[in-house]
């Protein structure tokens, strides 16, 4: 159990450590389009007080053009502060449609990178889990990274989860290259010290070839 412990330690730090990086990327990318759309509107201002004309729909192209990327920067920072709190909460309910929600915008640019997009499917009804959130945030990106790995460019990552009986199961679909081997290092001793802490199982079905997140409902009980 020590062992995994470590196992878990390691790979929360190295978790927590690349999505902060990926958070810290998008939101400088954000500040410099709002820069340089700045100093755009700074050189009409130039242009005014020399007495040149202004071209209105210019102003108010670039003006929406800095709302949208506060608009965008707001929904970052929304989601780090949900990403940095689930790191300090041991076990509690949580809305699994919104740990999916933010396990997927966390990984949008992981997927922009391969020329992959995910899709989250809406679930059949509001479903909850008492658990962990980050070890369960976790677990689902070292899933999805497995999923993106397997597919090929161009192609859309889904996930959905429903209730099953015994518990809640999340599925990742997509994959549609492979030789219909099952993988010999999937789930590996990451995937395995989570799923033990989390009372989980993971599978990958090589006939419909997807991977397969069965978690308990309660992991007290």
């Amino acid at each position: 159990m020590k062992g995994e412990w470590e196992i878990l330690g390691q790979e929360g730090f190295q978790f927590f450590g690349k999505m902060s990086a990926s958070i810290s990327h998008e939101i400088k990318n954000t500040l410099a389009i709002i820069n340089e759309n700045a100093g755009l509107l700074e050189d009409f201002t130039i242009m005014a007080e020399k007495g040149l004309p202004l071209n209105p729909e210019r102003l108010k192209g670039l003006a929406g053009k800095i709302c949208v990327q506060i608009r965008r920067a707001d929904r970052i920072i929304k989601n780090l502060n949900r990403f940095a709190h689930s790191a300090d909460e041991r076990v509690k309910a949580v809305d699994l449609f919104e740990i999916l929600e933010l396990v997927t915008a966390l990984s949008e640019r992981f997927a922009a990178r391969r020329s992959l997009t995910l899709a989250l499917v809406p679930l059949p009804e509001p479903l909850s889990l008492t658990t962990y959130p980050f070890f369960l945030e976790n677990l689902l990106w070292l899933c999805l990274d497995f999923v993106m790995a397997q597919a090929q460019s161009g192609k859309t990552i889904f996930l959905t989860g429903e209730k099953r009986p015994g518990g809640l199961q999340i599925r990742f679909t997509g994959i549609e290259n492979g030789n219909g081997n099952r993988p010999s290092d999937f789930p590996s001793p990451r995937e395995k010290a989570l799923l033990g802490v989390l009372g989980g199982d993971l599978h990958f079905d090589v006939f419909k070839r997807e991977v397969v997140l069965t978690l308990p409902q309660d992991l007290r009980s």
